[in-house]
This record gives C-alpha cells, structure tokens and sequence, in this order.
C-alpha cells in the first residue's frame, strides 16, 4: 500500500484552482491513511518531483524500485489537468534522451505584447534624455531640435549632469521593483499591480510631454523640475511593472514536470520546463528589443527633426496599448493569487536554521551558517514539540526557500555586470556626439543593440543552443552568466580603443566633448560613428548570456508564492550598479574616459573568473534544483491520491 501525495491542485482554463466534494473526500481520507503507516500497517509514503520521479515523505531521496524505474512503462496517469496523458521520462531516459523546449502558449505572446509597448515608451522616451539634460537649446529654438546639421539640446547642464541624472532614474527604476513585488505578492497579486502600475506610468508621461513643451522648455531650470518629478513618477511606475511582468509571462506556461515525445523524424525526446521557461525569457527579451528598437530610432528623428515635446508624445500613445491589453485579456490570463506577508515568514525560517550557530569567531560563524545540513533541522518534520504557529510550510518549501537564496547569492554579482551594461546608456551615447556621425543623430547608434539582439535571440534559440545539446555540451544558465560577464568585459575594450583613438585624432586631443571652432560649431573626430558596432554587438551577445538567464534564473528558482519578490532582487541589483557608477561619475568626462571604459573592462572580467569559481559546485547541483517537488505534504490544499 502506498500514498501518492501530488503537488499540483486541479485548474479550469483561466489557471485558478478548483476543489470539488470528491477531491475534500481524499484530503479528508489521507491522514486516515497516513495514520496507519504509522501504526506500522505497511503503508509506504511519497510524493512526486516536477520531474515525475517519486521522492520518500521524509527523507526527498528518490524511490528506485524495478517496477518505478526500469521494467514498467512511463506513467500516463490523469493527474492534474495539465499533464494528463503524459508520458514520464524513466530514470535511464532522463541521463540518455535529448531534451527540448515546448511551444508556447498564446497568452505569454500576448503579455510580450503589452512589455513591447512599455519599452516602447520606456527606451523611446529615455534615448533621448542625455541630449535633452546635456546639450544647450539651439539657438532661437523653442523645440530643441537641432535638424540635419546641428545638434539637439534643451537643458544645456554638461555630461556630468546628464550621467548623474539619468544613473539616479535606473537606480530608481530598479529600487521600487521591491515595492512593487512585496505589495503584489502580499496584497494585490501581480495582474492588479500591474494595472495599478500602468496608471502610475501614464501619469508620469504626461508629466514629462510637459517638461518639453514651447514655454517650458525655453526656462531651462523650471524645464529641469518639471522633468525630474516625471522621472519620479515614471520610474515608480515602471518598477511597479517590471518586478511584476516577467514573472506574470513565464507563469502563463503551466507544466511543471519533464514528459516525453516522439519528433515527427521518430526521435524521442524530453520536453523540460526549464527549457521552456528560458524559451519564454528570449522571446520575452526578443519582444522587449522590437519595442526598443522601433522607440529608439523613432524618437531620436523626432527629438531631430521636430522636437523634443513629439519624442515624449509618441512614446505616451504606444504605451496606452498596455491598459488595452491588459483588459481584454482580463479573464484569460493565468493568475496566481496573493499569499500574505510570505517575507516575514521566510525570515523566521531563516532565523530558526541560524539558531545555536552564532559564534563570535567570525570563520567559524560563516562555516557555520553556510553548512550543507543548514536548512535541514528547519524544517517542520525535525522540529520536536509543539510548531510555532507560523510554521505552516512543508519541507518542501524549507527546499524551495534554499533554492532561492542561491539564486539571490547569484545575483549578488551581478551589479558589476550592469556597471558595464550601463555605458551603453550615456557614456557611448557621448562618445557617438564626438565622431563623425555624417548627418545620423549621434543617440541612434544606440539601437545597433536591440537590433544585434532582435538578430541573435532567435539564432541563439533555434541554432547555436539545440547545436550545442546535440554535441553533448552543456551550457547552462550558470555557464551563460559567466559568459556574458566575458562579453560585457570586450565590449569595454573596443570602447577603450576607440575613445584612445578619438583624443588621438580629436583637433582638441583630450577635450573632445567641448571641441569647437571659433564659430562655436562642434569640431569632432573623422573617425566614423559606425565603428561603435562592435562595442554594441558585444554588450547584446552579454545581454542573451547574463540579463535574459538573470530572469530566467530568478523565476525558475523561487518558490511559487516569492516570485515577485526574487525577480525584484534580481532587478535590484541594477539600482545597485546605478549607485556604484556615481562612484564613476567623475571618470566620466574628458579626459579620463579611456580610464573609464578600462576600469569597466577590468572589473566585468576579474569578476566573471571569481563568479564561475564561486558558483561551479552550484553548476552541478542545476538538474536537482530545477526538479525539486513542489509542496509535497500540503495536505490542506493540495490533491491527493491514494493507491491501496
């Protein structure tokens, strides 16, 4: 006689959990049988992993017995709703098969949707601003465009105020994704977060068409007011969004175990969820760049050729297609509900694992605090005596809880990535201003990114990664990370290269940014604009390596109630950087930017080979934690089958 406790509740088509009378009859009915393995009555307890292997209750090692592994025929069991009828890879299979991503279902292309509008108006506002803080009104202008052969100004504050400016609204941006997440995950859930989070966002667009409007934009500090409050309320809405969105597009694919099928040339394969999951981050990253791309080059014309008020204004109508979406496609969206103050309860599990390992010898603390058997005496099934009453979690999510912390470990690194990201945002955007740009508006440039990205999500999707699991070799996020690192290091160098060559063949050597002739016309390098492409290549190739394996990696090892939450981590470590680049800030400025592009170079590498060095035997344990089972003993909410 054994007990078959599943993870998984039954769902109608909307995603939301049903229970019905015979489904209350089992829950009711298992501790009946529970009871009676106790009192010895043979009775053998387990529960499913995501991947279909069956785990004992107690101690989560897999049960390998001849009919479970090798001699029966793959489960086919009706067991939830969502893998009804599918075949579960054996153990053999699972070491021999080759595995592959699923399809996608409709409604992740439609969130996409909604995230391609927000860029949209997020990048296509953005692209603009360095112009807009930095470079001087024209003159007798009342829109700031500067047309085919000047350059485009309105606040006339220096690069040093511009880099400043725009480094505090990413580290805004990136600091309420906290809020964003803690309220969504406690109180709202994330589809109402969002829509709250849309209207946030709107309003700061308006506030920012303001700003640049004829009137306004000739009185450049009351302009500069105007615009920061804009960036205030856009960043505050935007990280409402963000920490929300990527979580919400992923959740929309349901499966959660490893199934077989047979490809119409006759191969059997694996479909892995964790596959599928980082299919939906590429094509999520893949909608976020259409958006960008198309925001970027459309504005930086209309900040040319018409003004800076239609650069804001174009943005603000794209991004009214975001409340469009969200409402038509209300009822049809998988949504997982809020589950309370789950951060306080995760702190007091922590606090309960670190009791009796404090020690003042500060080695011998952290030995204590990062052992392998840390989580194990927290959990419920080792506590003696009556359980604090918010001990109301299973082991499973002691399990799920360590997963995340690992992943947040991850991220700790990752700020010394974005330090390096960030340049593409204001410091390349500068150096363009410096170089021949014959006739291109010098923020355009900036696009060569999206458009690398929208080129190489799908080559890296259906050519280099399947190629690269057919030869045997395993790249996994860990692995990309450690890559991208790599990537975002040689960006930096080309920068280097090419800002050495510029004060090289600037007529005004080491002051390039404030060259002019006695007409007061800009004096620039004959180097072409152009040969920027490689530093923006370079940082895409970084961004399909670390940032999309960063989501990713932050929604795969969360447990299902701190999505939100781990995502807004993983998110923070931007505001992270931003606040380590004002430390950078003076770097910034002629003539210390070859200092400042080797600087970054410098700390992406170094911190890629301690990054790889530190997470490798984490590296290994990647399969494991991606198939730990979820919620095990949930008795009160979770299905039940019992086979006597």
């Amino acid at each position: 006689m054994s007990i078959l406790i599943h993870p998984k509740n039954s769902y109608s088509p909307d995603g939301q959990a049903i229970y019905n009378e015979e489904k209350e009859k089992k829950e009711r009915s298992v501790s009946e049988v529970f009871f009676s393995y106790l009192a010895g009555k043979g009775a053998s307890a387990h529960c499913l992993s995501d991947s279909g292997t069956r785990l004992d209750w107690f101690t989560g090692q897999p049960i390998t017995t001849k009919s479970s592994v090798t001699d029966e025929k793959p489960s086919t069991d009706n067991l939830d709703g969502i893998h009804d009828a599918l075949e579960f890879p054996t153990e053999e299979e699972r070491e021999t098969l080759r595995r592959v991503p699923d399809s996608l279902p409709w409604s992740a292309y439609l969130i996409a949707l909604i995230e391609l509008a927000e860029r949209f108006s997020f990048y296509g506002s953005s692209v603009v601003f360095t112009n807009f803080i930095q470079q001087k009104l024209p003159p007798g202008s009342h829109t700031g465009a500067g047309f085919t052969h000047g350059q485009s100004g309105a606040l006339g504050k220096g690069q040093r105020a511009s880099t400043g400016l725009t480094t505090f609204y990413q580290f805004w941006c990136y600091v309420t994704p906290l809020l964003g997440a803690y309220i969504a995950d406690t109180y709202l859930g994330r589809f109402n977060t969002i829509c709250i989070a849309v209207a946030i966002a709107l309003l700061g667009h308006i506030i920012l068409i303001v700003s640049a409007v004829p009137g306004v934009i000739e009185n450049s500090n009351g302009a500069l007011v105007v615009f920061i409050i804009a960036l205030i309320v856009m960043g505050l809405g935007t990280g409402f969004f963000k920490s929300n969105i990527s979580p919400l597009i992923a959740e929309q694919y349901k499966r959660t175990r490893l199934f077989v099928i047979t490809t119409k040339k006759g191969e059997r394969v694996i479909v892995d969820p964790a596959m599928t999951i980082s299919r939906v981050y590429m094509y999520f990253y893949f909608f976020i760049n259409i958006g960008a791309l198309v925001g970027q080059i459309g504005m930086t014309f209309a900040e040319k050729y018409v003004g800076f008020w239609l650069a804001y204004t174009l943005p603000t109508i794209i991004f009214l297609l975001c409340p469009i979406a969200l409402f038509f496609g209300r009822n049809r969206y998988v949504r997982t509900p809020p589950t309370g103050s789950i951060l306080l309860t995760a702190f007091r599990l922590w606090r309960h694992a670190a009791t009796s390992r404090w020690n003042l010898n500060p080695v011998k603390m952290y030995r204590q605090l990062t052992a392998p058997d840390f989580w194990e005496n927290a959990k419920p099934s080792k506590f003696t005596g009556e359980k604090p009453k918010w001990m109301t979690f299973d082991d499973q999510w002691v399990d799920e809880v360590n997963r995340g912390l690992k992943a947040c470990a991850v991220f700790c690194w990752y700020p010394i990535y974005w330090l390096a990201y960030n340049q593409l945002h204001n410091n390349l955007t500068s150096q363009a201003a410096t170089m021949s740009t014959h006739g291109v508006p010098n923020d355009v440039l900036s696009n060569l990114d999206p458009l690398a990205l929208i080129i190489f999500i799908p080559i890296c999707d259906l050519i280099i990664y399947p190629a690269l699991r057919r030869g045997g070799l395993n790249f996994s996020a860990l692995r990309k990370i450690t890559a991208g690192f790599v990537a975002g290091s040689a960006a930096m160098i080309w920068a280097a290269v090419v800002q050495h060559y510029i004060y090289k063949t600037n007529p005004c050597h080491y002051s390039a940014a404030t060259c002019k002739d006695t007409d007061q016309n800009a004096l620039v390098s004959p180097l072409n604009v152009w040969i920027q492409t490689g530093s923006y290549v370079l940082i895409a190739f970084s961004e399909i390596f670390a940032s999309i394996t960063g989501l990713e990696y932050a929604f795969t090892k969360a447990p299902g109630n701190m999505r939100s939450l781990v995502m807004a981590v993983y998110l923070f470590t931007s505001a992270i950087a931003a606040a380590l680049s004002e430390a950078f800030v003076s770097l910034s400025s002629d003539p210390l930017l070859v200092w400042n592009y080797g600087v970054m170079a410098v700390l992406a590498s170094v911190t890629g080979v301690i990054f790889w060095l530190h997470v490798r035997k984490l590296d290994a344990q990647e399969d494991r934690l991606n198939n730990l089972a979820v919620n095990c003993v949930e008795l009160t909410r979770g299905g039940v089958d019992a086979e006597l």
